[in-house]
């Protein structure tokens, strides 16, 4: 097992980090994150983290189940709500911008984007802006099922980050089946409290934002770690640790591929029954 060191420019400056999504795992991460701000700061850094939020969302009734929305902020704008609530309470000055992240948005200059996304579209502009000629540092994916999820530190293959045996393999890489926009479902959000709850258990946003703070926390106190992230299972109250080391990496993308093949194969199945269907109801 190898050990991973941070990036000795962000000792000495602002730590620019911008956070994707405002749902129920990026609120928990945007709330969090002022506490790592300020701990940085007690700790000798010289500024900490200027902080960027990006949802286009606005809140809806079934929000209030998992997120910190209220009923008199229906219709308002996700990330404009939660970075006002920061800004006025910790004296911030950090930005809303009320927009979906896409291709035309300029973010190469981010040291730390933090995806907190729900569809495999919005990972893969995450994946197009972090690499190429991005000069990203770091890249945290954090996606979540029912009742377990994962949390992935990585730095993205970029004009930065070069090819290495140690360079910490992004969640894109380890499971590209994550950025692959065919296999998502409809995505359309939970028009109810209840199947929002179905969709996702009350607390596994939050044990897997806590996890990842835990993280980035080490990450800046102590200048390494030999862990980049985790597999949680909330139900079972398991946590797998992801470990710096390449014959892991090996093994983990190997069994990623070998998911992403067979789930392709799976739903080309259900588009070949469906379309057989509709050509027999068709005939009749």
């Amino acid at each position: 097992m190898e050990v991973h060191r941070l990036h000795a420019e962000l000792l000495d400056r602002k730590v620019r980090v911008l956070v994707v999504g405002c749902g129920g795992t990026g609120s928990a991460i945007i709330g969090g994150l002022p506490y790592l701000h300020l701990s940085m700061r007690a700790q000798g850094h010289p500024c900490g983290l200027r902080v960027t939020v990006m949802d286009g969302d606005t809140i809806s009734p079934a929000n209030s189940v998992r997120q910190p929305f209220s009923r008199v902020e229906l219709g308002l704008n996700k990330a404009i709500v939660l970075v006002n609530r920061l800004n006025i309470f910790w004296g911030l000055d950090w930005e809303a911008v009320p927009e979906n992240l896409t291709e035309r948005h300029d973010i190469r200059q981010t040291d730390i984007v933090i995806g907190c996304v729900d569809s495999r579209a919005a990972r893969a502009v995450i994946e197009l802006q972090t690499t190429h000629n991005s000069a990203v540092h770091y890249a945290l994916d954090i996606g979540n099922s029912e009742s377990s999820g994962q949390f992935i530190l990585g730095e993205p293959l970029n004009a930065l980050n070069r090819r290495s045996r140690t360079r910490l393999r992004t969640a894109a890489e380890l499971f590209p089946e994550i950025i692959d926009a065919m296999l998502d479902n409809d995505g359309q959000p939970s028009c109810s409290a209840i199947e929002a709850l179905e969709r996702q258990q009350c607390f596994v946003n939050t044990v897997l934002a806590q996890h990842a703070l835990a993280l980035l926390a080490r990450l800046f106190r102590y200048g390494q770690i030999s862990h980049h992230g985790a597999f949680v299972d909330v139900a079972s109250s398991r946590v797998v640790p992801l470990a710096v080391d390449p014959l892991v990496w090996h093994r983990v993308r190997k069994r990623g591929h070998q998911a992403a093949r067979s789930k392709r194969v799976a739903e080309g199945s259900r588009v070949s029954v469906g379309a057989g269907r509709a050509v027999a109801s068709t005939t009749l």
